[in-house]
């Protein structure tokens, strides 16, 4: 019995090692209201899962807050900070930082993490804009930035998007799947245009927190067809951070 335990033993630890992966890292300067912050430096990561994409991904991580997400290797990123938060940005060539303006749409392949504080009003606005279509129970707090800032209820809607797949796991964590040519959770509040591809992403709540300011943390994935298959990788490991 106790050389089988030793053996069962011995196979969960090799599939686990056989689930993770050495990622390079990527520094990403940010852009902002200040000043522009270099990129900041690193070791490689550990991808939990998907060790056989491995050779396909790599860290990308924003000067501003160091936030980090896994993406394909080869794209250009760039992070942003503000008032509202910070974001990080990843696509593929041949983008450059013009295209990664803050008014800038973007309708092919790109990765958006994208952090948002209550600090003050466009933040807490962003943030109870996603709340109202993700998480009910928060219908409370949406209600008192409604009130805060002086506004009717027909300046924010609840509900889901007509068109978006929600896959609700606990009461801070909503996955989503916005469809090709729709707008919803994938495209709102981001620089991420409807296009003939569809967004999957995850919508994380951290709040309320005593005597603490809530955050929002939404990523957003638009991958070509023949790299769809990273997509629940790149959320997981976001999620596995985050949670």
């Amino acid at each position: 019995m106790r050389n089988r335990a030793a053996v069962l033993v011995l196979l969960y630890s090799s599939a686990l090692v056989a689930q993770t992966a050495r990622v390079p890292f990527i520094g990403c300067e940010s852009l902002g209201q200040a000043e522009k912050v270099p990129a900041p430096k690193g070791m490689d990561r550990i991808a939990r899962r998907g060790a056989g994409a491995a050779n396909n991904l790599a860290y990308y991580a924003e000067a501003f807050r160091g936030t980090e997400v896994l993406a394909p290797r080869g794209w250009y990123c760039i992070g942003s900070y503000g008032s509202s938060g910070s974001d990080l940005l990843v696509a593929p060539p041949p983008v450059g930082p013009m295209d990664f303006s803050q008014n800038s749409e973007i309708t092919g392949p790109a990765i958006e993490l994208d952090y948002i504080s209550a600090d003050n009003g466009s933040g807490r606005f962003d943030m109870a804009q996603i709340l109202a279509h993700t998480f009910p129970a928060q219908k409370a707090f949406v209600q008192s930035v409604i009130d805060s800032a002086g506004l009717s209820a027909s300046n924010i809607k609840f509900g889901p998007y007509p068109m978006d797949k929600l896959i609700v796991q606990t009461d801070k964590l909503v996955q989503f799947v916005t469809p090709a040519h729709s707008d919803g959770l994938g495209t709102m509040v981001s620089r991420l245009k409807a296009s003939s591809d569809p967004i999957d992403g995850v919508v994380i709540w951290d709040g309320p927190r005593p005597n603490l300011l809530p955050d929002l943390l939404v990523l957003r994935v638009r991958l070509p067809r023949e790299l769809r298959g990273l997509a629940s990788i790149i959320i997981d490991q976001v999620e596995r951070e985050h949670r």
